[in-house]
């Protein structure tokens, strides 16, 4: 079987889009009646590094419109066509109508959370839902806000949750190093961690910050660690300073991969408490460091903690019942790892991908 996925990012991309395209290349690639998985990326950003067996990734795709036209022709051209297509995303999707003036093959789209949401896209993009064999949502709530608008079958969709490494996110003391670089000595520390972009006002920053005072005067040893960076970095700074909170607020920028681990062990509590998230990888691997988490009851947040059984569940925009989940989460044992966190694995995430997408296929064509 050879497949043709054409996605945002993946390897050399940031962030939780990037981390569930590079899983889902490496499980299609991992199974033994798959001959090869050629994946074109629009962005890269970061060095690629190692790439799984049997993946052919196409680096030069990711040199502006241009190039991609010149990977999707060179994918054309190939001698043997492909047994699927998988579209990384909704904004990719008109562009697989070039593919099919080679053939027709069997078309599976991937949806992430938020764009995926509210009507998008014109003729071309309505042409391509009609087309699709099976979509794929991080969560059900995606899933079921697609369906509320796109007018797929419902029986075409499919849920597979981000997959974290385990392995690599474990339990450990807090790095004296980092709260000295931070200013968090002796402080009890609530912790966010998004791309801070002005486009992006769902995260859940404003409500904790609007929080914090309240907050402080029952835990006056309370500091709030905000990790990323991006264009509303400033306003979230400004607003800080508004509330008379600046010397609580820590605005660390970008946490590169290699420190992360590090910077979630520093958190008491984890928050990715707002309205738009898709799903929130964050939340599980805080919680895989022993960190207590909380997620929206608003979004698909409320998923990544088991709606409940892993972390605490609250509604951002009560105020009262922010400050009651945060208090709670508060109150629960650091270095704890929820059980139940491996459906959350990746084997997990592999044998998903396996039953789910590619052994209907093969069975079609045995």
């Amino acid at each position: 079987m050879r497949i043709l996925v054409l996605l945002h990012d993946a390897f050399g991309g940031r962030g939780g889009i990037a981390k569930f395209n590079r899983d889902l290349l490496t499980a299609l690639a991992s199974h033994p009646r798959v001959a090869d998985v050629v994946a074109l990326p629009r962005v890269i950003v970061e060095a690629i590094g190692p790439l799984p067996d049997k993946l052919d990734y196409r680096a030069y795709a990711a040199g502006g419109k241009a190039a991609f036209l010149a990977a999707e022709l060179a994918a054309l051209a190939t001698p043997r066509w492909f047994d699927l297509v998988i579209c990384g995303h909704l904004r990719l999707l008109p562009l697989v109508q070039l593919l099919e003036l080679r053939g027709r093959a069997p078309l599976g789209l991937v949806l992430h959370g938020v764009d995926a949401w509210e009507p998008y896209g014109g003729a071309a993009v309505r042409r391509g839902l009609t087309r699709l064999d099976w979509f794929l949502a991080v969560s059900e709530v995606t899933k079921q806000r697609f369906l509320g608008w796109s007018r797929v079958a419902p029986q075409r969709g499919i849920v597979i949750p981000n997959a974290v490494d385990l392995a690599h996110f474990t339990p450990g003391p807090k790095s004296p190093a980092l709260l000295a670089r931070y200013g968090l000595a002796g402080k009890r520390v609530l912790m966010g961690m998004a791309r801070l972009d002005n486009r992006e006002r769902y995260k859940g920053f404003d409500e904790v910050m609007a929080a914090l005072p309240a907050l402080l005067r029952a835990h006056p040893d309370l500091a709030y660690m905000i990790c990323g960076d991006g264009s509303d970095r400033a306003r979230l700074e400004a607003k800080a300073r508004d509330l008379g909170i600046a010397d609580r607020v820590v605005f660390t920028g970008y946490v590169d991969e290699a420190e992360k681990v590090d910077h979630y062990r520093l958190a008491d509590c984890f928050l990715l408490a707002g309205w738009g998230e898709g799903f929130g990888i964050v939340l599980i691997e805080a919680m895989a460091c022993g960190v207590p988490a909380i997620g929206s009851r608003l979004d698909a947040s409320c998923e990544a903690v088991g709606n409940g059984t892993l972390g605490i569940v609250v509604d951002p925009k009560d105020p009262d019942d922010l400050r009651r989940g945060i208090t709670a989460a508060l109150a629960r044992p650091r270095d704890v790892v929820p059980p139940g966190l491996d459906t959350f694995s990746y084997r997990s995430f592999e044998r998903r991908v396996h039953e789910r997408i590619l052994a209907p296929l093969m069975e079609q064509a045995a």
